[in-house]
Parts: C-alpha cells; structure tokens; sequence
C-alpha cells in the first residue's frame, strides 16, 4: 500500500484526485486540510508534518487566481513560493518523494513551430505563473513536477471551471465573447487523477517534469462552439473576439498554449471532443 498525504486535496483538482485514489485500495490517503496547517508557517508545517506516516507527498495547495495575482503578490508570493519551500523542505528532512503540481501558465506562451514539452523552457508572463515557476525551481532535480493546463469536471460547488462556465451562461441564453486567436489545453480533470494514479503505482519517483494535459490545442472559441454542440446549445450566442481585447486590462495569460509530453508514456490522456462527451454523461 502507498501512503500519501496531500495538501489542497478539497480544490478543484486535488478533491477528484482524492477520490479516485480513495477508490483504490492501493492507496492509504491523508488529507491535510488548511486549517490544520498553514503552508505560509514553516514551524506550523514541520510539526505537522513529522507527526505523520507517509510515502508520498502531493503538493497541490496554491494561490490561483491569475487577475488578482498582480494585485495581492505578497499573498500570492508567500503561499505559492513560500509555501512550497516550506512542505518541500520538510518533506525532504524525512527522505519522502515530493509531487509538485504546476501549470502551463510558466510558459510565455508566444508562438513557435513546436509545442511546449517538459524541456521547454518556462518564462512566465503573469505574476501568478511567475510564482508557479518559482515553486518549480524549488522543487526540481529533486522532486517531481507534473504540469496541468486548465482543468474541467463534471462536478464541484465550489469553483467554476472553463466547461462548466460556458456551459451555464449558455443555458441562461447569455452571450459569450471567447477568442479567436490564441490555444488552449482543456483537460477533463478525470485524466489528470487517473494518469497520477498509474503514475504513483508505478513508483518511479524520478526527478522528471510531466505533462499531464489533453490531447487538443484549440482557440477558446473552439471550445465554446464544441460545448454549445455536445449539449445542444445555441451556439451563435458564441461572439468572436481577439486576444488583444478580451484580456485588456486584465493579467495576461500565455497566448499559444499549444502544451504536450514527451515524458508521459504511461497514461494516454483525451482529447477535448473525446473527453466532453465523457463529461456530459457524467453529468447526468
């Protein structure tokens, strides 16, 4: 059996990932919620944390709203860089392996002839990647770093996602202004927990960079016209509008984010038309 214990385990993420572990009686899951340790508090994270029996350790408490990111940096900074250190370094002290989940947000995203692959080199344009990046730096060569690009699923009260958003403002007849001209990598969340869970059975716990995202790059108003398809929506609510106005005034975000692997061989993930599907029979 694999112990892990887990930061962020009640996020959008890191809930699905607990779930479909718990399913599993290969997994011994202990979820370690903020309010029983602040990440921010290093004293607060050491004491927690040698109280405890584990394996491995997934790291996926983060400050993640990208607009306010360039506001509230200090808040930004101290839980997603300092945090890190601090669950990295106790982690370490006890000779656990440590899990790092990132974001292709440390990517300029500017366009190129090739994808961005674990050996692309990072170099964040917003303040929030920037900080994601640096709890990268921390980790690497000495951890695990698995990169995921905007992440849906069927379900979660707590937090809208991309699909779940465009699908909602649909149904209330609702316009929507997606772009045109840029790429994203929507991943059904259910991918990313099952790719982990191969990837932690198979305890190959090597300093490697992952990327664990779908299988389709497409413009944001792509998305919105599939979503609209697959669940019988109106899409000429869907209105084109450029990168350069949809995100004036507002943190800018990587514009080619056409992500892939070359490291993940052990877990085939879907692609957007693919995996939409599965997520509206999920629904049900």
């Amino acid at each position: 059996m694999i112990k892990i214990a887990l930061t962020g385990g009640d996020g959008l993420v890191g809930s699905k990932i607990v779930e479909i572990l718990k399913s599993d009686e290969n997994f011994d899951i202990h979820l370690i919620l903020e309010q029983q340790m602040d990440i921010t508090n290093r004293e607060s994270v050491f004491n927690t944390l040698k109280g405890l029996n584990f394996d491995v350790f997934l790291h996926l408490a983060a400050y993640t709203n990208v607009d306010k990111a360039e506001i509230e940096k200090e808040k930004a900074r101290k839980i997603n860089v300092e945090g890190t250190r601090n669950v990295f370094d106790a982690v370490r002290s006890m000779n656990k392996n440590f899990v790092y989940i990132s974001t292709d947000f440390v990517f300029d995203g500017k366009m190129q002839k090739t994808p961005f692959f674990e050996d692309s080199k990072p170099n964040p344009i917003s303040y929030y990647g920037l900080t994601k990046y640096e709890g990268e730096k921390i980790v690497n060569g000495n951890g695990t770093i698995i990169r995921i690009a905007y992440p849906y699923r069927t379900k979660f009260d707590n937090k809208p996602d991309l699909v779940r958003n465009i699908k909602s403002l649909l149904e209330q007849g609702k316009f929507l202004s997606m772009v045109t001209d840029s790429l994203i990598v929507p991943t059904f969340i259910d991918d990313i927990a099952y790719a982990l869970k191969k990837f932690l059975l198979s305890k190959n716990f090597k300093p490697e960079i992952f990327h664990l995202v779908g299988t389709q790059a497409l413009s944001p108003y792509e998305c919105g016209k599939i979503i609209a398809r697959t669940f019988d929506l109106d899409d000429s609510l869907i209105k084109p509008i450029t990168y350069e106005e949809y995100f004036k005034g507002k943190a800018k975000r990587p514009r080619f984010s056409d992500i892939k692997s070359s490291n993940n061989n052990f877990c085939k993930m879907g692609g957007f038309e693919e995996t939409v599907f599965k997520f509206k029979d999920e629904f049900k």
